[in-house]
Order: structure tokens, then C-alpha cells, then sequence
């Protein structure tokens, strides 16, 4: 059977996850937020008290790391870190700049790159991350790049982290945002870039709604109903 899959790449805090979501749900789709899978392994690194920055270490105890996804009757993805489910602890600001060190590292890659492509070849999917269209899914059906301002960005991640009962300061989130985009378009593996064949959507002006429209014209123009 044919499958088809959905690329969305693009910079910390453009809303991929949350659109592509919706977008999943929309279509049907699995989602695959690689982002998460990342983020939990710099929480385990963080919990044995290795730096992502140190690739020995990383390298020496990544085998003793297991992570799996598992979806809730919502169709909510969960991460499953050595049986334990981690999902709401990895959504932290200081994992997320784990998750972007601990991402450069080749041997994490090779150990997460033939998960997320499995998912793809038994599923329509929808995965979105930094390097999906370039590296994970090269020959995916569609290819979107979701950018918008660093400012726009921090604001939508400020208010995401004051619902969660974590706020923070404007100031510090657009300066982890930016620290963000530079160590992710800046890694010698894999690094943040749009694919030359995909279509460039920024939000910056687009709410939610908008996005998903512009995203499911995108889509439509490329897989039939």
C-alpha cells in the first residue's frame, strides 16, 4: 500500500508541532514529532549527569538508553524513556537546548534515523523536526519549511510556557530562541536548512487557523483526497 508523508521543517518555536498536529488529525494522519523524540534524550543525559556537548560521553552511555512512542486514544504522542513515560517532563527550556546539542551528535542520529523512518514506511505521517526533508525523509510526498520572526516566535513561546505554569521572561526566550536557530543552522550534522523543494510558509502574520489553511492548500495540491 501506498503511503504518503508530510515534511514540516523549520526553526524552535515556528508552531510545527502544533500545527502539524492539527494538521494529522485533519488527514488522518500518525504524527511524528521528532522533536520529542530528541528531547528525551537530553533528558536522559540530563538525568545521568552527562553534557550533551560531550560526545564521548554521550557515545558511551547512549546504549543503555531506550526511547519509544506511544499514542493515547487523542492521538497525543507520548515518549517513553527506558519504559518510563516522559512526555511532560522533557518540555523545558533547558531541554530543548539539550535536545539541539545532543542532536549533532552522528551517533544519536544514526540511533534515532531508522525509527522515525520505519513509522513512515508502515504509515501516512506527518513528521516534523529540523532536517526531515533533507535527511530523515529526502523523497517525502510533500515538503513544508514553517518559519516565522525570532520575536514572533519568543512571544508564542512565552505564552506556551505561562500556560504550563513556567513562565519566563520575553528577554530570556528570544535570546534561547536565537542561541537556538544558531546552534541548529551551525551543526556540522544535518543542520537546519529548507530543502530545495519545499514550499516556504511563514507565520509571523497567520494565526492558527490560517496556518492550517495555507498548510492544507499546500498539501492538497500534492496528495488527492
Amino acid at each position: 500500500m501506498k503511503t504518503y508523508t508530510i515534511a514540516i521543517d523549520g526553526p524552535a518555536g515556528a508552531g510545527k508541532s502544533t500545527i502539524a498536529r492539527r494538521l494529522a488529525r485533519e488527514l488522518g494522519y500518525c504524527y511524528v514529532d521528532t522533536g520529542a523524540i530528541y528531547r528525551t534524550v537530553a533528558y536522559f543525559f540530563s538525568l545521568i549527569g552527562i553534557s550533551p556537548k560531550d560526545q564521548d560521553g554521550v557515545a558511551k552511555y547512549i546504549d543503555e538508553l531506550t526511547v519509544e512512542m506511544e499514542y493515547d486514544e487523542e492521538g497525543k504522542q507520548h515518549m517513553i524513556m527506558n519504559t518510563l513515560d516522559v512526555t511532560d517532563d522533557i518540555r523545558t527550556p533547558e531541554i530543548s537546548q539539550g535536545a539541539s546539542l545532543v542532536s549533532a551528535h552522528k551517533v544519536v542520529r544514526d540511533m534515532l534515523l531508522d525509527m522515525q523512518r520505519d513509522v513512515a514506511r508502515k504509515h501516512n505521517v506527518i513528521m516534523d523536526g529540523r532536517d526531515i526533508g533533507t535527511v530523515v525523509l529526502p523523497n517525502a510526498t510533500v515538503k513544508i519549511f514553517l518559519t516565522a520572526s525570532a520575536e514572533v516566535r519568543a512571544q508564542r513561546r512565552c505564552k506556551e510556557l505561562e500556560a504550563k505554569g513556567l513562565p519566563e521572561k520575553y528577554e530570556k526566550v528570544l535570546k534561547d530562541i536565537q542561541q537556538r536557530d544558531y546552534q541548529d543552522s551551525h551543526r556540522a550534522i544535518a543542520p537546519l536548512k529548507q530543502a530545495r523543494d519545499a514550499v516556504l510558509l511563514d507565520t509571523s502574520d497567520l494565526d492558527i487557523d490560517g496556518v492550517v489553511a495555507a498548510m492544507m492548500k499546500i498539501v492538497r495540491e500534492k496528495i488527492p483526497e
